[in-house]
C-alpha cells in the first residue's frame, strides 16, 4: 500500500491486508477491561470500581476522533470511573453494562448506516468474538486469551492498558493517510 504522507514507517510489522483494512475503517469500536485497562479488577474501601487508563490511549481515541472517525465502547461492565473517562474523550458511543455486544453493535450499525465491513473491533476474550466475527477488521491486544489473538487480523505488539489501543489507533490512521499531528489535544 502506498501513502502520500511524510510520517516513518509504523514501528511494528503490519501485514498490506491489515492496512486495507483499517484504511477502509469508519467505527472503531473497543471492549474496555483488559482492552483500555490492564484488565485487573480494583476496588476503593468504598466497594466502588477503580480503572486506570493510559495517556497514550486516550490520545490515539482523540486522533481517531479528530480524523472523523467514529468511536465506540462495548463493555459488559459498568463503572462512574470508566463512564467519567469517556466523557473526558468526547467518546459518543459508550455503551455499558451490556449482555449482548453484538446486539449493540448491530444497533450501532444501523444507526450510522454502516456495514460491518466499515468496522473495527478490539477484543481480549471470548465474550468478544461474536462482534469480532461481524467487522471487517479485528484486532487483539498482546494479552488477549488464544483464541481471540489466533482471530484478529492484526495483534498489537503492547498489552492492553499499556498502549494497545494507541498502537490500533495508529494503524487506522497511518492507512488512512490522515494522522491528526497537533489536531488532537491529549488525554
Amino acid at each position: 500500500m502506498a501513502f502520500n504522507h511524510d510520517l516513518p514507517a509504523l514501528p511494528w510489522p503490519v501485514p498490506d491486508a491489515v492496512l486495507e483494512k483499517a484504511a477502509a475503517v469508519k467505527l472503531a469500536l473497543f471492549d474496555v477491561d483488559g482492552v483500555l485497562t490492564d484488565g485487573k479488577l480494583h476496588y476503593s474501601e468504598n466497594g466502588e470500581q477503580v480503572k486506570v487508563f493510559h495517556a497514550l490511549d486516550g490520545h490515539g481515541l482523540k486522533m481517531l476522533q479528530a480524523a472523523g472517525i467514529e468511536v465506540g465502547v462495548i463493555s459488559a461492565r459498568n463503572s462512574k470511573a470508566l463512564q467519567r473517562r469517556l466523557d473526558d474523550l468526547g467518546v459518543r458511543h459508550a455503551h455499558l453494562g451490556v449482555d449482548d455486544k453484538q446486539a449493540v453493535f448491530q444497533s450501532l450499525l444501523k444507526q450510522l448506516n454502516l456495514s460491518g465491513d466499515a468496522c473495527s473491533f478490539t477484543g481480549d476474550d471470548v465474550i468478544d468474538l461474536p462482534v469480532m466475527q461481524a467487522c471487517g477488521l479485528k484486532f487483539s491486544v498482546s494479552n488477549g486469551h488464544f483464541i481471540v489473538r489466533e482471530l484478529a487480523d492484526w495483534v498489537a505488539p503492547v498489552v492492553g492498558g499499556e498502549g494497545a489501543v494507541r498502537a490500533i489507533c495508529d494503524v487506522i490512521l497511518y492507512s488512512q493517510d490522515n494522522y491528526p499531528l497537533g489536531d488532537a489535544q491529549g488525554q
